[in-house]
This record gives structure tokens, C-alpha cells and sequence, in this order.
């Protein structure tokens, strides 16, 4: 009687155990291994009690996963993100148990910088970058990107700034995690996007407004709006919300124009600088890619820095434009536009420019064929 009762005792608990574990499966149907990719759960399929109870991720070796929830301005967390590593062509499941999370270690940051005149900042473990607002506005600034390089996995750029404006240590020079080595002009710099119309690329200037939506260790996105875009004789507002996550080489955009209708297309590229690093142009797959001399204006050669555009929608062709490496693709105004930009160095994670091509590519692969996910 003792051992049934025992034995109905443990089935019991093991029971309690399961109906508690929520199953996460994940499948990845391409021919790459991925790893380090973030993926995103709908937390309210997981029926899970964000609310009061906390909870562990784990992978299938039983090891704990660092996890961020997103509430999109609701009051229950809408999706749940973390990092996940799928070989090739299989597929492999995540458990949430409850329980108490390790401390999820900050990998992306956002944020403004009004000491600064006005930078909207933002980094993940890969790179860091920033655009120009409203305080610029005397100096001609461009509605570009500019990125630092890092080789860190440390969020540094608050750091950085602070070194900067405070100790008169400039972020033009490696101190040991990265630097400011990068010019952007009145260019899209390291990524950015412009109307292209009449044979001309519109580059904009500062941004007017800026909305940061979220700031977390594992995602953090904002919103810039530029209130008079020229293109032509015509003025377009422009919005764009930039996405970067943990681990992931390129920043998500989506842009959108409003204004007049008119015939144009959208250029997205990067800088070229001297013209003397390693183009490729690639209208087939959508990327541009560009690796150069990384030298800041201090004169001191450090390395080898790159820039990356990818857009997952048919474009018109690619081209070297002035100073540009450029994509061109069809745009109607009033529709939301969806494209990828980001930067590395030699001294973090791609030592050499194919290093840098090929990621790019495996980039472009994982967009395009998206790790399936699946709750039971």
C-alpha cells in the first residue's frame, strides 16, 4: 500500500511538473546552422502569468536562456524574445518552466543625447550607431547613420558619451572596446535610406521628433520623424522605426514617406568615402556590402570596418551613385518600406572582408526563411 501510495505521489508531481511546462519548438528550415538568432514567442499563446509569477527558459541540454518580454504599450507582455540556437534543417524545443530568471545581461541600449546636440543612440553587441537631431541643424547634417565600431560585448556608448563630454577623453580613439571611427557628412553614411527621384538621391537633413518604444537587454527600437524631407520642388514627412536586437549583425527599419504622390523609388546604401574599399553590389540579392580602411580623425589606421544593407524585396538594380553604393527600389507613397543596414570591425567577430560578405549573406538567408516557431 506504501509503494502505490508513493507511486501515486510521484506520478502526481509529474504531472503538476508538465501541465506547467510550456513547450517551445523550434524548427529551421534551412540549410545553415543558426545560432544566436532571436526569435519571438506570442506570450499570450504561452498562457503564462507574467503578471505574478516569474519563469526559467531553458534549452533542450537543460541550460538556462536569457529571455526579454515585450509589452508593446499593453499592460500583459505580447511577446516573449530570446536568443536560440537550431542546426540546420531540424528542429529543437525550449521549455518555460516557473521559477526564478537569472539577471538577463544588457546587450542593446537606446537612448537620447541632448548634451550631445541632440544624437539618437542606440548599440547591440555587434555595433553602435547614432542619427542627428534637432541641435545639429547649423552644421548640415544628413538624415545618415553614423556607427562606431566596438569589440565588446558590453553596452559602452553612455560610457563613451560621458568620457567624452566630461573627462575630455575623445570616443575617436580605441581605449580597448571600441571608437567613434566613421564620418558621415550630408551622406547616408553607414546605412541609410532617402527618396531617389529625377536621377538624384534626396538626402535629408536631422531629424524633428524622436519616440523611443522600447529599451531592453535583448531589443530596443524607436521612432525618428523628420517633418520636411525635400525631394524635388515637393516636401515629405518621414518616419522611420529602427529595431536592433542581441547577436544581430544588421538594424531593422521600417520607413514611411507622406506627401505627394509622385513617381520614386527609395535608395538605401552606405558612404564610400575615398571609393577604395571593397565594393559589392548585388540587385539580384538585395545587398550592398562595403569594407574600407577603418581610420578615425585622429589619423590612427585601426583595421578594417563595414557596412551592410540588405532589402528582402525586389529591387530595380544596384548602383555606384557620387559617393554612394546604392539600391533602388520602387516605392508608392503612403506604404511602409522594410529594409536592413548594420556594421562590424576586423577586431570583433569578422576578421577578414569575405568574413563580413559571407555573414551578410547568411543574414539574408535567415530573413528570408525565418526559424518556425511552435507552442505545445
Amino acid at each position: 500500500m506504501k509503494k502505490i501510495t508513493l507511486s501515486i505521489i510521484a506520478s502526481l508531481l509529474f504531472i503538476s511538473t508538465v501541465v506547467g511546462q510550456r513547450a517551445i519548438v523550434l524548427t529551421n528550415p534551412s540549410g545553415n546552422d543558426r545560432a544566436g538568432e532571436m526569435v519571438e514567442v506570442n506570450a499570450l499563446k504561452l498562457k503564462a502569468n507574467f503578471q505574478s509569477k516569474s519563469y526559467i527558459l531553458k534549452n533542450d541540454k537543460n541550460e538556462e536562456i536569457a529571455y526579454q518580454l515585450s509589452y508593446n504599450g499593453k499592460k500583459k507582455a505580447q511577446s516573449l524574445i530570446f536568443q536560440a540556437t537550431v542546426k540546420a534543417n531540424s528542429s529543437t524545443t525550449y521549455t518555460l518552466t516557473e521559477g526564478k530568471p537569472a539577471t538577463v545581461k544588457p546587450k542593446t541600449a537606446a537612448f537620447f543625447v541632448p548634451e550631445r546636440k541632440d544624437d539618437m543612440a542606440w548599440e547591440n553587441d555587434i555595433a553602435a550607431y547614432r542619427m542627428y537631431g534637432p541641435a545639429l541643424a547649423n552644421e548640415n547634417p544628413s538624415n545618415g547613420v553614423d556607427m562606431w565600431v566596438k569589440k565588446t560585448d558590453e553596452v559602452f556608448m553612455a560610457k563613451m558619451y560621458n568620457d567624452e563630454l566630461h573627462n575630455k577623453l575623445s570616443y575617436h580613439l580605441d581605449r580597448g572596446q571600441g571608437m567613434d571611427c566613421y564620418k558621415v557628412g550630408h551622406t547616408l553614411g553607414a546605412g541609410g535610406v532617402a527618396p531617389y527621384a529625377a536621377d538624384s538621391l534626396w538626402v535629408g537633413n536631422q531629424f524633428s521628433r524622436y519616440k523611443i518604444l522600447e529599451v531592453g537587454p535583448l531589443r530596443s527600437s524607436f521612432t525618428l520623424t523628420y517633418d520636411s524631407v525635400k525631394v524635388g520642388t515637393g516636401y515629405y514627412k518621414q518616419e522611420i522605426t529602427i529595431t536592433t536586437t542581441a547577436g544581430s549583425m544588421l538594424n531593422k527599419a521600417v520607413v514611411k514617406f507622406t506627401g505627394p504622390s509622385q513617381k520614386m523609388e527609395l535608395g538605401t546604401g552606405i558612404f564610400l568615402h575615398d571609393g577604395k574599399g571593397n565594393l559589392q553590389l548585388n540587385a539580384a540579392n538585395g545587398t550592398v556590402a562595403y569594407a574600407e580602411e577603418a581610420i578615425s580623425e585622429f589619423k590612427i589606421p585601426s583595421g578594417r570596418d563595414y557596412v551592410g544593407v540588405f532589402v528582402p524585396v525586389q529591387t530595380n538594380k544596384a548602383i555606384r551613385k557620387g559617393v554612394h553604393g546604392l539600391l533602388l527600389t520602387n516605392y508608392r507613397v503612403g506604404d511602409k518600406f522594410t529594409y536592413y543596414f548594420g556594421a562590424g570591425w576586423n577586431k570583433w567577430l569578422f576578421p577578414t572582408d569575405e568574413d563580413w560578405f559571407n555573414a551578410l549573406n547568411n543574414y539574408r538567408e535567415s530573413v528570408l526563411n525565418p526559424i518556425i516557431v511552435k507552442l505545445k
